[in-house]
């Protein structure tokens, strides 16, 4: 099973819950109609990883906060890439059928590390830069579902287990990427500075 770390745990997490389209400018950069409700999906363990890889020319990068789950509560916070097979996305949404196969492929979630957190969630704000120019930024205050709304809704249908990681939704800028291109994600609580990651994309 795959782990991911929490200061200096290892914790192995049951699945990933994916919150879609959940920036506006996000929604309406790739077309898609604004949801009635939250759009949540799952990625297997088997789909976590701290490796970027690369996948195909159709392969996109999607950067997200990430909230680790203790208790049923937020105990810790990471950023992550939900990576996607583009083409095979839409594909399927053109049918109305489960993305499974574009968002749920071995490698599709990289994740941080993950550190504690008991700050104030509404201050969160997160930069991904691809090669030393900014590609993604987003706050708190531009998700559609707030941290807190994403926690009760999936836990009106779902047990969130000890470990499991909520991926929060990517803002816009999403892109297809390629080997040897290098990322870096920055979180923080206002002006300080949380964490910090590369991930350098290999075949």
């Amino acid at each position: 099973m795959n782990h991911i770390r929490f200061g200096e745990k290892e914790i192995v997490p049951s699945k990933v819950v994916c919150i879609g389209r959940n920036y506006v400018e996000h929604i309406e950069e790739l077309g898609n109609e604004m949801p009635e409700n939250m759009v949540v999906f799952n990625k297997p363990n088997s789909a976590v990883t701290d490796r970027l890889r690369t996948f195909g020319a159709e392969t996109r990068f999607e950067g997200e906060i990430c909230l680790l789950i203790e208790g049923g509560e937020i105990a810790g916070l990471g950023l992550g890439l939900d990576l996607t097979h583009a083409d095979i996305q839409n594909r399927l949404k053109t049918k109305g059928l489960p993305w499974e196969r574009a968002k749920a492929f071995d490698g599709a979630a990289v994740l941080s590390d993950f550190v504690p957190f008991d700050g104030r969630i509404e201050d969160l704000r997160f930069e991904i830069y691809r090669n030393d120019a900014l590609a993604q930024h987003a706050d708190y205050d531009l998700m559609i579902y707030k941290p807190e709304e994403m926690l009760r809704e999936i836990q009106r249908f779902m047990t969130l287990e000890d470990g499991d990681v909520i991926m929060t939704g990517t803002p816009k800028g999403v892109s297809t990427y390629e080997s040897g291109d290098r990322f870096e994600g920055v979180l923080f609580e206002g002006e300080r500075e949380l964490l910090r990651v590369e991930w350098v994309a290999d075949r």
